[in-house]
């Protein structure tokens, strides 16, 4: 059994881990709010930008005068897998609930007998998978440099992939990334990046639209922009599932210290009552023999 010194030591040990994981997560929830206004602001217009590139998509579909991003290789051998993790820890499994989700998609892929390679934004996610799988090729984009990665960043990963992607890198690209949906919840998401798919966003105008220049001319240009907000959406969105996920495991971890405080205050007042009693008997015992 402990000593009362070293409950003592252990009791004071949880309470100054208490009010670190206390400060973290007050941090966490003032961050948040400001995170997940810039995720939900950013959704209406990738919304938008789909909607319009449905309208120039459907008017350039099966030519080969549409933009390799559109129209791709032809082939669908070799698949990247862009995974967002975060470049922190202490936001419980949010990291892992990722990396579960680019192994499904890898192994699904390989099952089907296509070639798999990684391009990793974040620390976090590293690790585990070049573990998993060390012969794959890897690639990645260092956002810990940054205080909050922004659009800038997003533009240089963008720039990146495409420029491997011209180079005949890879056929196909997905986006692994959470989708925030509150502080309790955040799914792993999965979409393909590039070649850019048609939206299957049907236009209801029946308006007839002539483009100036024409839509190949504008894809051009609008392709680009569109994988440079996909990413930059699944970073606003990695840094509000962060930001929530740290709030609540830090929540979590405080209301454990409590219950462990209390478990280890009744152990060590039980141990020096017992001590005491055990003083007491020796005392009365001595009085006696004398």
């Amino acid at each position: 059994m402990a000593s009362l010194k070293e409950l003592k030591g252990r009791i004071n040990s949880v309470k100054s881990t208490q009010k670190i994981t206390k400060a973290k997560q007050m941090v966490a929830a003032a961050k948040l709010r400001k995170a997940q206004a810039a995720a939900e602001a950013a959704r209406p217009y990738g919304a938008r930008l789909a909607e319009v590139m449905a309208s120039l998509a459907s008017k350039v579909a099966g030519q080969d005068s549409a933009p390799l991003l559109m129209r791709g290789t032809g082939a669908s051998q070799r698949h990247l897998l862009v995974v967002v993790n975060t470049d922190k820890g202490l936001c419980g499994g949010l990291n892992s609930n990722i990396v579960k989700e680019a192994k499904i998609q890898a192994r699904a892929l390989e099952a089907a007998g296509k070639d798999v390679s990684f391009y990793l934004v974040g620390k976090k996610g590293r690790a585990p998978l070049k573990r998993e799988y060390p012969n794959a090729k890897t690639e990645g984009f260092d956002t810990s440099t940054v205080r909050t990665p922004g659009f800038g960043e997003a533009s240089a990963i963008a720039n990146e992939l495409i420029a491997l992607f011209e180079a005949g890198k890879f056929d196909v690209a997905h986006l692994v990334a959470p989708k925030f949906r509150s502080a309790l919840v955040q799914d792993p998401h999965t979409a393909q990046l590039i070649p850019v798919p048609a939206p299957a966003v049907a236009s209801t105008s029946d308006a007839v639209v002539e483009y100036e220049p024409g839509e190949e001319e504008i894809l051009e240009a609008l392709l680009p922009r569109y994988v440079t907000t996909q990413i930059f959406g699944g970073l606003l969105e990695r840094e509000a599932s962060e930001q929530g996920a740290s709030m609540t495991a830090m929540d979590n971890a405080t209301r454990n210290a409590g219950e462990l405080i209390q478990k280890l205050t009744i152990q060590y007042n039980r141990s020096r009552q017992a001590a005491i009693t055990t003083e007491l008997i020796e005392i009365i015992a001595g009085a006696e023999a004398l």
